[in-house]
């Protein structure tokens, strides 16, 4: 057998069995022996909802964190791996199912934001960078604690 059938035949399999697990695991959960359907459902909704608020947040994070870049003259790919995982995760919770939900947190829970991605940044971008996340979006001045204007002894 070709190695690309043999792939093909795994994503196949895998678009099929992992619908068929997460039914299988909300069936087990709603009707078992201590079938709780209504919490099951309420967990369901509320997944749901928090994952379309995941992606409106992704999308106004990933302006702000963009124009900011772009006003320091750079070009922020971090903004799009981060948002690209806060989209990833936020279907993952629209996907009805607990397995996905796990899923979704564990990605959204990863810390792999910029530390990673800092090592190409100058240290006065990256300072300002963390200024910026902290809630002061206002860059400081490149001249600090220097007092500007004319003296004259009289």
């Amino acid at each position: 057998m070709e190695q690309g059938s043999i792939v093909r035949y795994l994503v196949i399999a895998i678009l099929i069995g992992f619908p068929l697990a997460e039914g299988a695991v909300l069936y087990h959960l709603a009707a078992g022996a201590n079938g709780h359907g209504g919490w099951v459902l309420a967990w369901l909704i509320f997944a749901a909802i928090a994952g379309m608020a995941l992606i409106k947040q992704a999308r106004f994070s990933l302006i702000s964190r963009l124009k900011f870049a772009f006003s320091q003259g750079q070009f922020s790919l971090s903004a799009f791996i981060d948002s690209f995982r806060t989209v990833l995760a936020g279907l993952l919770l629209i996907f009805p199912g607990v397995i996905s939900d796990v899923m979704a947190l564990t990605l959204l829970l990863i810390p792999i934001r910029e530390p990673v991605f800092e090592h190409g940044i100058r240290p006065d971008a990256a300072r300002t960078m963390h200024q910026y996340k902290a809630g002061n979006p206002q860059p400081k001045a490149a001249t600090d604690g220097v007092i500007e204007g004319e003296f004259r002894r009289e």
